[in-house]
This record gives C-alpha cells, sequence and structure tokens, in this order.
C-alpha cells in the first residue's frame, strides 16, 4: 500500500480513484510515495526519495519548484481545464459587471433612507448614474484560447457579441471545440486594437509578464474594459491606475487583488474566486488523482508540468518507465544494459521536454531489480520502475 500526503483540505472525491486497497491517504505521512496539493507552499520542502509524484488540485503550479522535483525523478502533475466552467461563468459576471454599473448600483441601494421622498422616488431620480452598456454587438477579444478562452469566446458568441479570438498556440482539439462564429485575429495588437472587453486567458511566464502595459493600453479603444482572470503578473496594474484616472480606459477587473488596487475607482475586485465552487474542486481532485493512479500504475503520464506527456495504456507485458535527462546518448547506455540482461524490447516509446526526458520499454521477460539498480547508477537517469502488468 503506498501512502499519499494531503498538504491541504482535498475533496474526498479522490476515494473513487485512489480506493483504500492500494492507497492511505492521510496528512500525517512522513515519507509519503505521492502528494495531493492544492495551495500549501512547498518551495523548501525537502523532498523524500520514494515519492513518486505530486498532484496539483487545479492549474496553477508556482507553489511547487518543478525543476527541483523533476531532477529528483518526481513527476508534478496539475488538472487543466477542471475549473474551466468555474472561471467562465466568473468571467461574464465581470463583463456584466464592467458594463452596467451593477456594484456601484448595489452600493448605492444600501444608501437609500425612506423620508420625504420615497424609495421608489428616489430610485427613479438616481438609477440614470448607472446607466451602462449592453453587451450584444459589441466586440469581445479573448487573448489565450485554452481551455477558459474558449468558453469565454463561446460564450461570448451565445450573448451576441462579435468574438475576435487569439492564440498562435491553439491545440487542434480547442481549434475544433470553438464556435466557427469567432474571428480569428492574426496578432496581439489586432485584439487590443478593435475590442471592447479584452479578456486574458494565457498563463503567466516571463516573456510575457506586464504584457498589457500603457504601451498596449495607448492602442485601446478608451471605452475598453479590460479584464484578467488569469494571472495578476500579466497586467502591469500601476499603468492600469494611470489610464484609468486618464480616462484612456473604462473599467479594470481583476481576479487578483494588490494593495495599489484598493479603493481605486473603476476597478472591479474579486477575491480569487475563479475556481471556487464545490464542483470545480471535484472536478480537479477527480482529474489529478485518476493522472497520478494511473502513473503510479502504470507509467502513464498526462498533464505533468516538469515531464513529457506520454499517456499509456495498461501494460500487457512488464514495463520499465525511465526518468531521465534530455541529453545524447542515453537510450544508448539504456538498450546496452538491456542487452546485458538478455531482454527483448517489444515496445519503446521515448518523450522529451527541454531539459527532461521520459523512456518506457515494455519488454519480454520480468526484469531483474539488479538491473534496475544498473539503469538507476547511470548518471544521467533520475529514477527506475518496474511494472508489472
Amino acid at each position: 500500500m503506498l501512502n499519499i500526503k494531503k498538504l491541504n483540505s482535498i475533496s474526498p472525491v479522490y476515494h473513487g480513484i485512489l480506493n483504500s486497497a492500494d492507497y492511505n491517504v492521510t496528512s500525517e505521512a512522513d515519507n509519503p510515495d505521492a502528494i495531493l496539493v492544492r495551495s500549501a507552499d512547498m518551495h523548501g520542502m525537502e523532498i523524500n526519495d520514494n515519492l513518486l509524484c505530486v498532484g496539483r488540485a487545479g492549474a496553477g503550479v508556482n507553489n511547487i519548484p518543478l525543476d527541483d522535483m523533476a531532477d529528483h525523478g518526481v513527476v508534478v502533475f496539475n488538472s487543466p481545464g477542471a475549473n474551466a466552467n468555474a472561471v467562465k461563468e466568473l468571467v461574464l459576471a465581470a463583463l456584466l459587471l464592467a458594463s452596467r454599473k451593477i456594484s456601484d448600483g448595489i452600493e448605492w441601494c444600501k444608501t437609500l433612507q425612506p423620508g420625504e421622498t420615497s424609495i421608489e422616488k428616489q430610485v427613479e431620480a438616481g438609477k440614470k448614474q448607472f446607466i451602462g452598456p449592453e453587451l450584444a454587438g459589441k466586440t469581445l477579444g479573448v487573448i489565450g484560447l485554452g481551455a477558459i478562452g474558449l468558453q469565454v469566446a463561446n460564450a461570448g458568441v451565445a450573448l451576441g457579441m462579435d468574438v475576435l479570438g487569439y492564440d498562435p498556440y491553439i491545440s487542434v482539439d480547442h481549434a475544433w471545440r470553438l464556435s466557427r462564429s469567432v474571428k480569428h485575429a492574426m496578432n496581439l495588437g489586432e485584439v487590443i486594437e478593435k475590442s471592447d472587453y479584452i479578456t486574458l486567458h494565457v498563463p503567466l511566464m516571463d516573456s510575457n509578464r506586464n504584457m498589457i502595459d500603457a504601451s498596449a493600453i495607448s492602442r485601446m479603444r478608451r471605452s475598453a474594459a479590460l479584464l484578467n482572470f488569469s494571472r495578476g503578473g500579466l497586467v502591469n496594474v500601476e499603468d492600469v491606475k494611470e489610464a484609468l484616472e486618464k480616462g484612456d480606459l473604462r473599467v479594470y477587473a481583476t481576479d487578483f487583488p494588490e494593495e495599489s488596487l484598493i479603493g481605486v475607482k473603476n476597478v472591479i475586485l474579486t477575491p480569487h474566486l475563479g475556481a471556487s465552487t464545490p464542483e470545480s474542486e471535484d472536478n480537479c481532485v477527480r482529474m489529478v488523482a485518476k493522472q497520478m493512479d494511473d502513473y503510479i500504475k502504470y507509467g502513464s503520464i498526462v498533464n505533468s508540468c516538469n515531464y513529457p506527456n506520454c499517456p499509456l495504456e495498461k501494460p500487457a507485458m512488464p514495463r520499465i518507465a525511465i526518468l531521465h535527462k534530455n541529453v545524447p546518448n542515453v537510450i544508448g547506455a539504456i538498450t546496452q544494459q538491456m542487452s546485458s540482461e538478455g531482454l527483448n524490447i517489444e515496445n519503446m516509446t521515448n518523450q522529451s521536454r527541454g531539459a527532461y526526458a521520459y523512456t518506457v520499454l515494455d519488454v519480454d521477460a520480468k526484469p531483474s531489480y539488479m538491473l534496475r539498480d544498473k539503469l538507476q547508477a547511470l548518471d544521467t537517469v533520475y529514477r527506475v520502475r518496474l511494472l508489472m502488468p
């Protein structure tokens, strides 16, 4: 039985996948074989030798030291798309909030007091200050057409908006699922210049940090609303504040409050609610638990954040799974050891991702633990596992 340590409170739906016959899921394991985590900071944690994988029940993994894990032969999984519907719904709410001044209207209603003028007359006299445009017929620019951006774009079409989408890395699967009414933008500038509402749905990387800055805002329509429900670092908030003050930007709505944004006029803040639904949390846990179970039992890697994807079925014969450096001559060194053992390779899969690679060998006879130890001793190899059918 393997020990899986929970670093956060995790939805109990994992019980249906990580069953008690194979796994002991607990918050107390000292040397876990796997870890389930949500937001707990794993930087600086000691990585024990028998740790096989980490499952992040969510999309962001900046709380996990990916390279350190990879160097210890630990595969890190996340659950992209499991919270897509939850985030999409919040983005749709933000579109409405950014248009109709709903939040301001709600706060104003709280100040109403009965007196010489009835509440009804106060409402009729005061409501004109909260006039805002409809969404139908406006242009929605969606930057990033992954699991969330795809749903936002399609929802925009359903709302009667003209939708302009930009994603140079869109997957074939997402392209098939995108509404035919979504127009394809050729570059980022086209989205920025032509949209009434701009919504960001891209991962945060060093290359796109502060991608929305003063220069980008200067190309937007003065009536534009900017929505950021992806990652806070994508937007230069000081440039946004200046643009709002000058009237160069109408509204900024984000799920990532910062001190400098508190109380700023025409800024709509939500407290990182994107995935905060019970359905989303359950979906994330189910997805990552399935990925962990398939990796532990079969060596299959799906939605890894530090090793290449390598989806595999249950082995029909003995399987050797090797996590290693992505450098020349590794495969030759591995197959040489196989030959010395007298094993015949029936199937071989090799995938790489940056500095890391994964090789899976299905062989015609049960490998010895001595072979495993020889392979593990190679200075290019991080971890070797023997998996039986």
